[in-house]
């Protein structure tokens, strides 16, 4: 209920009366003085005035439960919320749920991981009150071989949420890093669980970094925030609430058409790399040409010098520009 109080009392904007948020929530009037006395021991700022009712004065975000439930409009991404101060990585924590028995949906987020990883066993630096880590419980009806494609459902929502949330022309690098002004501001990790032909689960953890920060000299160069690019806070609950409602649309429609078909022309046009000339970074052989999109199982599509193209599937190399990250 304190959730609900805290989403009214935002979108109102001024006093609501206790008797319209006991009749609108079904409870008695001690119930929501003790929501609201709880609320402000959380470290809200609600005016309680006399015959007018309470009031949320808006200062700067609070980061927790309360804020990311009040702020969650879907259906079923993102509910619930389950969210902690510190683990070791939300990916382990999501997984642990699922097996037992955390319905799709469920999202798992952290103030800090002490072991936060990225693809190929990397690890993420993950500071407490600075950025967002969250990871999201999936159950799909869907084939294992299609899994993979659940990961550039994900980079869609999570740049649409930055843009729409910052303003900011966000693109994506092939296959789901997120880029602002050519430099890395989002990384992703999908992980399943999967017996013969049936998937348990799946868990996509996301990485954005939103606070100001230093990073690692080795990544200093192509890593970036978006407080930085965007001069101004980032307001962490109502961004992972906008990337849950973008995942919520793209993934309903992916679940109804079997694959990307439906989502190759948006992803493509959010493609940093489109049109670009890459350097494919594959085992069998480095080779070079330009990237001319995806197609509907999310593979690249690369051309070379000689007119054929090739398609390059995620999980087995990287893509690189000629000239430097993107």
């Amino acid at each position: 209920m304190k959730a609900k109080i805290l989403a009214l009392l935002r979108e109102r904007g001024n006093y609501v009366s206790g008797q319209e948020l006991c009749e609108k929530f079904g409870v008695s009037r001690t119930a929501v003085w003790k929501a609201v006395g709880q609320l402000k021991k959380e470290g809200y700022r609600i005016e309680a005035v006399q015959n007018r009712g309470y009031r949320l004065i808006q200062e700067k975000e609070l980061y927790g439960q309360h804020e990311l439930e009040s702020r969650m409009h879907t259906r079923w991404a993102g509910h619930p919320v389950i969210f902690y101060d510190r683990l070791d990585s939300t990916n382990l924590q999501a997984k642990l749920d699922a097996e037992k028995g955390a319905g799709q949906g469920t999202l798992i987020v952290a103030d800090m991981q002490s072991a936060g990883r990225g693809r190929r066993g990397r690890s993420w630096v993950s500071p407490p009150g600075t950025n967002i880590y969250f990871t999201l419980i999936l159950k799909p009806q869907i084939p294992p071989d299609k899994a993979s494609m659940l990961t550039p459902v994900m980079g869609l929502a999570v740049a649409e949420g930055i843009r729409e949330t910052c303003g900011l022309e966000t693109m994506i690098k092939w296959p789901n890093d997120i880029v602002v002004h050519g430099k890395k501001v989002c990384g992703m990790l999908a992980e399943m669980s999967v017996e013969r032909d049936f998937i348990h689960y799946v868990v996509i953890g996301v990485g954005i970094n939103t606070g100001r920060q230093t990073f690692p000299e080795d990544i200093s160069a192509t890593a970036a925030c978006l407080e930085e690019e965007c001069k101004a806070p980032i307001p962490r609950a109502e961004l992972t609430a906008n990337v849950m409602k973008a995942f919520e649309k793209h993934y309903e429609r992916f679940v109804e058409d079997g694959d990307l078909s439906g989502l190759k022309e948006l992803y493509n046009r959010y493609l940093v790399n489109r049109n670009r000339e890459v350097r494919v970074l594959d085992p069998g052989g480095e080779y070079r040409g330009t990237a001319r999109g995806v197609n509907e199982l999310g593979e690249l599509l690369v051309e070379r010098e000689d007119g054929t193209v090739r398609e390059v599937y995620a999980g087995e190399v990287s893509v690189r520009g000629i000239y430097g990250y993107v």
